[in-house]
């Protein structure tokens, strides 16, 4: 019966992790799509892609390892996912590829 429950656990982890990946990438979608469709002024903006939708989606997988070994009361793992997700999260704020698309702009300026 131990090996259900600890096949249970693993799958349920892997879901987790894989969701988190997933909303990641979904979370990117709308900036990608407005830095290679029609970046500022014609030129595309390739930093979306090459720096923006890895440090999203590892983000994502970080944050799912997180609550991972949160619930399964791993207190350094969880430790070590979330200095992972902060070292993500300062890459991106370092390197602008977590800065929201400009504000579309009315029909004055």
């Amino acid at each position: 019966m131990e090996n259900r429950s600890e096949a249970f656990r693993g799958l349920a982890g892997c879901l987790t992790v894989a969701a988190g990946g997933i909303a990641g990438m979904l979370a990117w979608a709308p900036y990608g799509r407005h830095g290679l469709l029609s970046g500022f002024e014609g030129a595309k903006e390739w930093n979306v892609l090459w720096l923006g939708l890895p440090v999203m989606t590892f983000g994502g997988v970080a944050a799912g390892l997180t609550l991972v070994a949160l619930a399964g009361r791993k207190w350094r793992r969880a430790a070590g996912a979330a200095a992972a997700l902060a070292a993500l999260a300062g890459f991106g704020v370092a390197f602008d590829v977590l800065e929201g698309p400009p504000l579309a702009c009315g029909p004055g300026c």
